[in-house]
Order: C-alpha cells, then sequence, then structure tokens
C-alpha cells in the first residue's frame, strides 16, 4: 500500500528575465510519506518557498508533476481547475507563515474561523474549535484582537486556524522566524505534538538547523537543487 501524501517527480519551475530563464527549481524528485516530519531548509533564495507553495498546491510547476493522495494536481501539459484545486487546498492542507496574516479588526475566534466560512456549508462545530484553542492555549485569548496578543499567541492563533479544517498535510513556511527563542521553542514543541500525537503530516521550511533535526526527514536545498 502506498502510503504516500505528496509525490513529486522532475519538478522544474523557471521564471523569465528578459532573455534569461531562472531555475527557481530544478529537477526535483521526492516523497513525503502520510504523518510524517519533514524539513525543508537552504540559505535565502534557495527555493524553499517556492518548493512549498508547489506542494501546498499554491502556485504551479513549469515541468515534472505533482501528485497528492494519488491524485495527479500538476503535470506538463495538465493542471486542475481553480474549483478543483480549491477543493484539494481545503481537504488536505492549513498553512502556517512567518507573518501571521491574521486580521487585526476580528477576534481571535473569529481570525481561526475565517477558512471555515468558505465552506458550503458553514456550521461550525463549537467543540472542535474550543479543544483546538484549549490544545494550543489560547482559549483564553479569543475574544481578543490580534494587537492584544504576544508574538507567540499570534502565531498560536495563525496555527490554530490552519488546523480548523482539520487538514492530513501542515504546511509551516519559517513560522518561527519572527519569534524570540523561548516563543521559537514553544512552536517547535507544538509542531512535534501535532504531528506525534495527532498524526499530522508536517512539512517545515526553516533555516534553523537545530529545529529542522527534529523531523524525520530533512531536504536540503542549494540554487534550487537539493543537495542531500
Amino acid at each position: 500500500m502506498n502510503n504516500d501524501i505528496i509525490e513529486i517527480s522532475h519538478l522544474t519551475k523557471t521564471f523569465s528575465r528578459g532573455c534569461e530563464k531562472i531555475y527557481a527549481l530544478n529537477d526535483i524528485s521526492f516523497t513525503i510519506k502520510s504523518g510524517s516530519f519533514t524539513s525543508i531548509i537552504g540559505q535565502s533564495g534557495s527555493g524553499k518557498t517556492t518548493l512549498v507553495n508547489i506542494l501546498g498546491c499554491l502556485d504551479n510547476l513549469t515541468s515534472g508533476s505533482l501528485k497528492v493522495d494519488n491524485q495527479e494536481i500538476f503535470k506538463e501539459g495538465l493542471r486542475l481547475s481553480e474549483s478543483k484545486l480549491a477543493l484539494v487546498r481545503r481537504k488536505f492542507f492549513g498553512y502556517v507563515f512567518q507573518r501571521f496574516f491574521l486580521i487585526p479588526t476580528l477576534t481571535v475566534r473569529e481570525n481561526i474561523l475565517i477558512p471555515s466560512v468558505f465552506q458550503k456549508e458553514f456550521n461550525p462545530d463549537e467543540n472542535r474549535i474550543e479543544n483546538i484553542m484549549s490544545m494550543l492555549g489560547i482559549l483564553k485569548r479569543q475574544h481578543h484582537l490580534p494587537r492584544q496578543l504576544s508574538g507567540g499567541e499570534m502565531q498560536r492563533t495563525s496555527i490554530a486556524r490552519a488546523l480548523i479544517n482539520n487538514p492530513k498535510v501542515l504546511i509551516a513556511d519559517e513560522p518561527t522566524g519572527n519569534l524570540d527563542s523561548k516563543r521559537s521553542d514553544e512552536i517547535r514543541d507544538l509542531l512535534i505534538d501535532l504531528n506525534k500525537n495527532n498524526g499530522i503530516t508536517i512539512i517545515l521550511v526553516t533555516h534553523n538547523p537545530e529545529l529542522a533535526e527534529k523531523a524525520d526527514k530533512i531536504i536540503k536545498l542549494l540554487d534550487g537543487k537539493i543537495t542531500n
């Protein structure tokens, strides 16, 4: 039985700069198993964010292929429609970024509920919402606005928002980049717990080798290529 939740083969992503072709990613192939913890590391400009944006179906590739749960998502000459891509994102992925992207006029609870608003039937599960906030230690802050939170609390809120639709894969792009060492350790431990105890597949982008070492698998990028 194939338990690979993500498969990429000969993935290449190029941009044009005048007459010059720039390779953001160059002939990359690997798989990610369901329930695993994968770290993607590399210097700025190595292609990390471009790679996870493609893995999370937020960006297209130039050539090669991407499968999610054995479904062909991108292949040279083939691309799912935007409506089908939206369904894949909603079903499989939660996203956490370095910048928290919280709406300043909404409370913690309201920010967490944003992904659910786009469901065909908006019927939030109150127990699930409370359980997620409790698990992340922000239940008592649910009626606060983002400006009333610490950096760690804002990132926990963004993680809760990523989890609200029960994704199979959590993509975290430099989630500790704006946090001090104490808050960074808290987010690291939280991601490990979500992986080990909740079975969520974690894909973590980081420039921190110590954080990367917590993963089951490390993918190192240099100039758009895997160097492992």
